[in-house]
């Protein structure tokens, strides 16, 4: 069990973890600092968090288990904010979507204290966001990523994974660069594609039109592009190079199809068309992942 978990953003995420926390009676408490102190409040009012903390820095003092649950923009500035407090004790994870930068923000802000830090990723999340919709069974059933470097601390890593199992999730260990190429392709790029689908109406005169007679399908497409702005707007600018890559992909496999439907070559768009329903058919989600 840990005595406190300094909690560092209140919304969806770390409030989630904070009642996944209580709920398995890991944690006797839990004190949470967010940008917007009536977020904080909130958290409090909730019971997801035991004490409103006025700075980060406060909300790790005592702590043994600290929570980023930021922007991952944000973590370099969150880690020097609470760097002086950081001790050989503590246990520092996050939910950051993308990993090399996170890395590099860790590295730039803790130095020698890096061996504390396991970069985490969950694969959990909603299309909502704020502390209102925390829960703590987020996490439960789903995978977490983690992605040590050679400077973490192996016990350090250990501890984050049993934590994880603890509260039901699935771990996955792998590189900051596996990660992000892996997510670049099955998350990050049908993202972008859902934000653009849903501007491209929204651009066009008969766009509302359009959605009127829209159906499931057209729902399922698009569900993710109600996903919260700023935290994909830094993922997206965060992971651009690996993103750039699966957009040269997408563009090529677009031009193919594109191709055959205005050259009329029937059987050769059916053959594709077979070749993605095949694919799409034989995969089946990792247990432990999001439906």
């Amino acid at each position: 069990m840990f005595e406190q978990l300094g909690l560092i953003g209140c919304g969806l995420m770390g409030g989630s973890f904070a009642l996944a926390l209580k709920r398995a009676g890991l944690v006797r408490r839990v004190v949470g600092y967010s940008k917007s102190p009536s977020t904080t409040e909130r958290a409090r009012q909730l019971g997801v968090i035991d004490v409103e903390a006025p700075s980060a820095l406060l909300a790790v003092s005592g702590a043994d288990l600290v929570m980023l649950a930021v922007p991952v923009a944000a973590t370099e500035s969150t880690l020097k904010a609470i760097r002086h407090l950081i001790n050989p004790g503590m246990l520092i994870v996050d939910v950051g979507s993308t990993k090399r930068d996170v890395v590099d923000a860790a590295r730039r802000a803790l130095k020698q204290d890096m061996e504390m830090f396991v970069p985490c990723h969950p694969i959990a999340g909603r299309e909502v966001s704020g502390v209102e919709h925390a829960d703590p069974r987020l996490y439960h059933d789903r995978q977490v990523i983690i992605t040590p470097i050679e400077r973490t601390a192996q016990a350090k890593v250990d501890q984050a994974s049993q934590l994880w199992k603890a509260l039901g999730s699935d771990v996955v260990i792998m590189s900051p660069q596996e990660h992000d190429a892996a997510f670049a392709a099955v998350s990050h790029l049908p993202h972008m594609l859902a934000f653009a689908l849903m501007n491209s109406l929204a651009s066009q005169p008969e766009g509302d039109k359009y959605l009127k007679l829209a159906g499931p399908g057209f729902r399922d497409f698009s569900r993710i592009a109600a996903s919260d702005p700023k935290m994909w707007r830094d993922v997206l600018i965060a992971n651009r190079e690996e993103l750039g890559v699966q957009m040269q992909h997408l563009q090529r496999a677009l031009s193919a199809l594109d191709k055959l439907i205005a050259e009329g070559r029937a059987d050769e768009l059916e053959r594709l068309i077979n070749r993605a329903s095949h694919a799409r058919a034989n995969w089946r989600l990792r247990p432990g992942a999001p439906a």
